[in-house]
């Protein structure tokens, strides 16, 4: 069961979509930019007008649920970019939480922790 500073955390993630546009700009089956041996395995993005840590928009994950709004996050660690931030799972299926999740600790430099909203 959440506490109150769990659901205000989850309220304030609501409050983000609501207020700023996702931009899907890695569609799913598209290469990374960088990496073209990456293949995105779902619609990647992030939200317009925010900032996360690396200085660009906040990270987004964007599944084929029904259910409209964040449903989990992963908090990752890159140790070969020296960075952390969060992705947001948006709209994301059991199964394609599960996909991403694994997506973020298959690199011995980058590992993920998973955290669900339900």
């Amino acid at each position: 069961m959440l506490n109150q500073f769990d659901k205000d955390f989850w309220s304030m993630l609501d409050e983000l979509f609501s207020e700023y546009k996702l931009e899907i700009d890695r569609p799913k089956g598209s290469t990374h930019p960088k990496y073209n041996s990456y293949v995105y395995p779902l619609d990647y993005g992030f939200l317009q007008g925010t900032v996360s840590s690396d200085g660009s928009g906040i990270d987004v994950w964007v599944g084929t649920s029904e259910i409209n709004k964040p449903v989990a996050i992963i908090s990752s660690v890159d140790v070969i970019k020296g960075d952390s931030e969060i992705k947001i799972l948006y709209g994301c299926t059991e199964s394609e939480i599960d996909l991403i999740y694994k997506e973020h600790n298959r690199s011995d430099g980058m590992k993920g922790l998973l955290s669900r909203r339900y």
